[in-house]
Order: structure tokens, then C-alpha cells, then sequence
């Protein structure tokens, strides 16, 4: 039976911001509200979520600054009249020391990186969805440091604490070259237990390691490609201790009204065993976006995800309206 799902009230975001003594001290919010409909189905979906949060500031210098942030979610989400889910647990807490030269970060903080916007093999760290207007992600607890040497060249370092309390660590470095944006990224994991890896979960058993390299190009088109190699140390002869993830990219802005975004991505994953060397899994999928702002406060955005091996196509499409302290998406 063909379910067609009706997102009646998508989300409604609201943001208040007071800074007191002169930026040194900042209280905001973040709240947003959804109710969700399902045909054939009288129980409507909701999800209430507040972000309280509060940043402090501190310049040692003309160039150096301390500054830290703590953030709290609280999260319910109702099926009918009842409570389905109740979170209550921190968002971010960090502190950071920043030169023209060096960011220090430590604590429950975001990392992300990478090009691609829909199919992210690079999302080793996040669960930023592009679908998702609101933007959030999980914090994770890290130590990260990034050095800029240079106007073209940037290096990060860091250790984190996994849910197992095993540290793991890694790097990446990021050039600017007159060809465009490049990237190298390494982690090491030694956590033996298995966990999911990636926006498209892939199952790892045991240490392992991460390899990823992107690149962007921004010209009269916009290109990119992202790519991961995941290699376990699992000693099992049938086991998939090998996994491939690469992304390739491209969009192009039409002169029509205000600028309309086309953009496509396509995503290869291949999953094998480095003692028989054949391929066990893989998988392929496409999508494809448009996007055009209207006026100064209305946005459009649509969004078709396409699994070549099932041959199943998963739509997506979003109205939004944003004003100075709230948005409302209609999808």
C-alpha cells in the first residue's frame, strides 16, 4: 500500500539573541515545533525542541581570544496526545583558544568537513542533513586543533572519547590551489566494539582506519568529488573488512529571477574482503536538487534521491519562509 506522507507544520524556529557588555556575554535560544501526518493514520506525529544556550567571551589581546560555549537539548516528541521520546541531554559545551594562527577547541563540539551537500561520505563526525532546516547536528567529545601556516594551507588535529571512553584520533589538511579546494583526511580507531560509520551506516567491527580525500572546483560550473576507504583489522576470512564510499558532484546556477540552483550527486559504495578480494555489497544513488530563492524572506527547495539497485526513488519538498527571528517550512 502506497503511504503518502504530509508534513502538515514542518518546523517553526525561533532565535533570541541578547549580548551584554559588549559581546563579552551572549544568552541565546533556539525552539522549534513540528507535527507530522500520516494517510490512514488519525495519530498525528509531533516534536517539540528548545536549544537554550550561553557563550562567553573573553579578548586576552588584540589577536588572541578565549571564548567558550554551553548548550543544552531538550527534546519530546508525541505520537497523539502521548509521549513517544523524552531527551534531555547537552548539546555543546566547549572552550577554545583562537590566535590568527591556531584554534584550540575542547569539549562537546562539532567537526565537519567535506564538499559534497546530500550524499556526504565524509560525515564520519555529523548528522547534518541538508533536508533538515534546522541545521543541527550531534557534538562530539573531541580535542581538535587547527593551524593555518598559510593563506592556502590548513592543518587539523585531533583526539576524541568514543561512548566506549576509547580514544581515537586523526588529521586532515586542506590546500587551496589555483585548481581549486583539496583535502586529506586521516583517523585511527581502536575501539573494539562495533559501531555505524557515515551517513549511509556501514557496520565496523573491530580497530580501524579512515582515509578520505575531496576536492572542489568553483567556476563557471561548481564540481566536487568526496571519497572514503574504511579498512578493519577483523580477521574473519568471509568478513567485509573493506569498504569504498565516493561521491561526485556538480552544480550550476541558472539566470532565472533571483538564481536557480541545479545540482546533482551521485554516490558509489562497494564493501568487500581483503582475503577474497570479492566484491560482497555495493550500492548506487543519485540526487538531485533545485533551489530558488523568491523575494528577500520565501525560499523553494526540491530534493529526489534515487537508488539505482533498488530502483526506488525518495522525494523531498520544502517551502520556507524566514523573517528576523523565526521560519516556518512547509514540506
Amino acid at each position: 500500500m502506497y503511504i503518502f506522507r504530509l508534513l502538515l507544520l514542518a518546523v517553526i524556529y525561533f532565535s533570541l539573541n541578547s549580548t551584554i557588555f559588549t559581546q563579552s556575554y551572549s544568552i541565546k535560544g533556539q525552539f522549534w515545533a513540528s507535527g507530522e501526518s500520516v494517510e490512514d493514520n488519525f495519530d498525528i506525529k509531533s516534536q517539540l525542541v528548545y536549544i537554550p544556550t550561553l557563550s562567553l567571551y573573553y579578548e586576552l589581546s588584540q589577536d588572541r581570544i578565549i571564548d567558550l560555549e554551553w548548550a543544552y537539548r531538550l527534546d519530546r516528541s508525541y505520537i497523539g496526545d502521548s509521549v513517544a521520546v523524552h531527551h534531555e541531554k547537552p548539546y555543546r559545551g566547549w572552550l577554545r583558544y583562537s590566535t590568527e594562527d591556531v584554534d584550540v577547541r575542547l569539549g562537546l563540539q562539532k567537526i565537519s568537513f567535506g564538499p559534497a551537500q546530500v550524499l556526504r561520505p565524509l560525515a564520519w563526525f555529523d548528522t547534518i542533513d541538508l533536508k533538515n532546516p534546522t541545521d543541527q547536528t550531534n557534538g562530539i567529545e573531541a580535542f581538535r586543533l587547527r593551524f593555518f601556516p598559510s593563506n592556502s594551507l590548513t592543518l587539523w588535529t585531533w583526539v576524541m572519547k568514543s561512548e566506549s571512553d576509547t580514544l581515537s584520533y586523526g588529521g586532515r589538511g586542506e590546500m587551496s590551489t589555483n585548481l581549486g579546494e583539496w583535502g586529506f583526511t586521516l583517523h585511527q580507531d581502536p575501539t573494539k566494539t562495533s559501531q555505524l560509520v557515515g551517513q549511509f551506516p556501514v557496520l565496523i567491527t573491530g580497530p580501524h582506519t579512515r582515509i578520505g580525500l575531496d576536492f572542489r572546483y568553483d567556476g563557471f560550473l561548481g564540481f566536487w568529488f568526496e571519497s572514503t576507504g574504511l579498512f578493519t583489522e577483523n580477521q574473519e576470512i568471509l568478513s567485509e573488512d573493506r569498504h569504498s564510499l565516493m561521491t561526485l558532484g556538480a552544480d550550476y546556477t541558472l539566470p532565472l529571477g533571483t538564481g536557480l540552483l541545479i545540482m546533482s550527486e551521485t554516490l558509489r559504495s562497494e564493501g568487500w574482503s581483503s582475503k577474497t578480494n570479492a566484491t560482497t555489497s555495493n550500492q548506487t544513488i543519485s540526487a538531485f536538487m533545485i533551489s530558488l530563492p523568491l523575494g528577500m524572506f520565501h525560499h523553494f527547495m526540491f530534493i529526489s534521491n534515487l537508488d539505482w539497485d533498488e530502483n526506488n526513488s525518495y522525494n523531498y519538498l520544502r517551502w520556507s519562509s524566514t523573517y528576523d527571528s523565526f521560519s516556518i517550512n512547509c514540506m
